[in-house]
């Protein structure tokens, strides 16, 4: 794993927001096993304690249970923290369009808080997660930054509000902002489980429990999946960036594009189980296609993907092999 030998100042404090989440708790493994020291912020709305409970044991780590609605536990989360990896969210498209209040909530008012509390205690560097869905309905591909369409889902909407208030607290305030806009990240401790879980998890949980997948859609639409240790490398490559770079927002993926059909036989080949999916409407707010440029990332933030698809797919069937 390349991101392993980047290096930060001695001493280097690191809070990561969501923490215990599928993305988070990879960031605090991570740079832990880099021998930095780590704040987990998590209220374990959705992430697990048990995605970090390994951590507990380690001098280099503390875990805070709060909440990013409440600027008080943000401002005393960032206190002497040089950097600030913001994951904490609420995510999936479908379940926004059931809660949009919350979304707002969460996504918008969570993010103004943690951007302001990290103002307030002078940390260095502000690297948040958007995501690709706020390309919205612009229909060409590969998906460049600053041709975005109309979003069409209030997930959406937030993490596009994010990226704005990311440009303005670089212009205004001089924070060092950045943000990453994930492509369909998976791979280690992403939840199979629930009715929004992502579809790689969850096709690999019922077929290892004989159970008969459901696609939504024809499976004809197309993802550009990276694999979690990317997203690792873009995150800590983002803290190194220089202040030039900061007010932005990057594409985060491999830059390539798989069908959802082809990602179901694939699994199934892996694991040697031939169960025929069904297949149901289209999610309401989904986008059919996405593939990312990631030619903007790769020049000012140095990120360089080092997983294909095929090498983190693989990975990922192994590790659920042995944890589910």
């Amino acid at each position: 794993m390349r991101y392993c030998e980047l290096k930060f100042e001695e001493n280097s404090v690191f809070l990561v927001t969501g923490g215990a989440g599928f993305i988070g708790s990879n960031l605090c493994e991570a740079l832990l096993n880099m021998g930095y020291k780590v704040i987990c912020l998590d209220n374990l709305s959705t992430g697990k304690k048990e995605n970090v409970d390994m951590f507990i044991k380690s001098p280099n780590y503390t875990f805070i249970q709060g909440d990013i609605t409440d600027f008080d536990t943000c401002m005393n989360a960032c206190k002497n923290v040089d950097y600030v990896l913001h994951q904490a969210a609420w995510g999936s498209v479908p379940r926004s369009i059931e809660m949009p209040l919350y979304y707002e909530k969460v996504n918008i008012g969570g993010t103004l808080n943690m951007m302001e509390a990290a103002r307030q205690n002078n940390v260095k560097k502000f690297v948040y997660a958007s995501s690709s869905s706020v390309y919205g309905d612009h229909p060409v591909l590969p998906k460049v930054e600053g041709k975005e369409g109309n979003v069409i889902s209030p997930y959406a909407l937030t993490k596009r509000v994010n990226e704005e208030y990311g440009k303005l607290y670089k212009k205004l305030y001089n924070l060092d902002t950045y943000g990453m806009r994930y492509f369909n990240v998976f791979g280690r401790r992403q939840d199979p489980d629930g009715a929004y879980a992502a579809v790689i998890p969850k096709f690999i949980k019922q077929l290892l429990n004989n159970e008969q997948p459901k696609i939504n859609g024809d499976g004809k639409q197309s993802r550009d999946f990276t694999y979690i240790d990317n997203v690792i490398e873009a995150n800590l490559k983002a803290c190194l960036a220089s202040s030039e770079a900061a007010g932005e927002a990057f594409n985060i993926a491999y830059g390539g594009r798989e069908y959802l059909i082809d990602v179901y036989n694939h699994l199934c080949d892996a694991l040697d189980i031939h169960i025929d999916p069904s297949f149901g409407p289209d999610r309401n707010g989904d986008i059919k296609h996405s593939n990312a440029d990631i030619t903007k990332a790769r020049k000012l933030l140095g990120y360089d993907p080092e997983y294909s698809f095929e090498e983190g797919i693989n990975l990922a069937i192994d590790w659920y092999k042995n944890h589910l």
